[in-house]
């Protein structure tokens, strides 16, 4: 065998080396590039622990960890109708490793507030529609009403004595008691809490006379006579409250509010992480001992499309748009 001979041997061989590393090191990237996720999940909420995201978020982010072989980590983001958390989201790197919770408040937002430090369809990638929820019209103990048409009458003779309380300006909560207020022609005072949770703690304290609050926060409080259910917002009555009636059977033909609540991750997250991530959310919440739980509540699971998401937040928000501009009610 000649020197010339080895010379170029030995060189195709070491050309054949650094392919092999070149193609170990493209495929272990391209491998990496397809695990999602293989690091924490932060899930933003964007109201304070208690409430009704916190609920419907702790059974969902339990399960979800399970299957994903990853954490959720529940941040709490609260303040200014969820617009802080959502801001924050919209500020976050596109990698699906930072999601959001939004409320039917994400689609009042824009109609409640002059600006909004980010734009409430072009900033946000829809993930799921994971449930809805009908509110409940709860009051304290101490308040002198037991039915709708009671609350009519009553706030009709008082003007401006009863209070009602709110997750905060903007919120569902809010919107629902100046609907309400606009179609029984009633005046009531607001009062705006940081969530629905201390909210309810006023509300049982009888700081607030009442509030039109999710369903799945006051009914524990209803089931245990510490708070009065006048009547639900949904178009039919709850399966967990069967005996309170609706508003709109209650003499206010036509009224409804039903909640929703989805995920939003920042917008240019790529298409593959919003598929990954829906199935995550969706598979979780359809689990039948989350299902269950949840379904005690009040919740019922949804689990959209991203498409379908996306195509509910233009819709919600032109209906509240309408729904503010009839009530007078803005944020500065």
């Amino acid at each position: 065998m000649t020197i010339k001979w080895i010379k170029l041997r030995q060189g195709m061989l070491r050309s054949a080396s650094a392919l092999g590393l070149g193609l170990a090191i493209g495929l272990t990237a391209a491998g990496s590039a397809q695990a999602f996720p293989d690091k924490p999940i932060t899930l933003l909420i964007p109201y304070p622990p208690g409430g009704s995201a916190d609920l419907l978020a702790r059974p969902i982010a339990a399960q979800m960890q399970k299957t994903i072989k990853q954490p959720v980590v529940l941040e709490y983001r609260p303040g200014a109708g969820g617009t802080i958390a959502t801001a924050q989201l919209a500020r976050a790197k596109p990698d699906g490793y930072t999601v959001l919770m939004v409320l039917a408040a994400h689609a009042i937002n824009p109609s409640m507030y002059k600006s909004l430090p980010y734009d409430t369809e072009k900033d946000f990638a829809p993930v799921s529609v994971l449930a809805t929820l009908p509110m409940l019209v709860a009051a304290a103990k101490q308040t002198p009403v037991n039915t709708t048409q009671e609350l009519i009458d009553y706030a009709r003779a008082n003007p401006d004595k009863l209070t009602f309380a709110s997750a905060g300006n903007g919120n569902t909560s809010h919107l629902a008691a100046e609907l309400f207020k606009s179609a029984t022609h009633t005046k009531m005072i607001h009062v705006p809490y940081k969530g629905s949770g201390p909210a309810v703690v006023a509300m049982l304290s009888g700081e607030v006379s009442l509030m039109f609050d999710s369903i799945s926060t006051s009914l524990p409080h209803v089931k245990a006579g510490k708070l009065k259910g006048i009547a639900v917002t949904g178009s039919k009555r709850s399966a967990v409250l069967p005996d309170v009636p609706t508003v709109a059977e209650s003499g206010v033909p036509g009224f409804e509010v039903n909640g929703w609540y989805g995920i939003l991750a920042p917008a240019g997250t790529p298409d593959s992480v919003i598929r990954d991530l829906n199935k995550a959310f969706n598979d979780a919440a359809r689990t039948p001992a989350v299902s269950k739980q949840l379904t005690q509540y009040g919740y019922e699971i949804e689990g959209s499309t991203p498409g379908a998401f996306s195509s509910l937040i233009a819709t919600e928000i032109k209906k509240w748009k309408t729904a503010v501009d009839q009530s007078g009610a803005r944020i500065e």
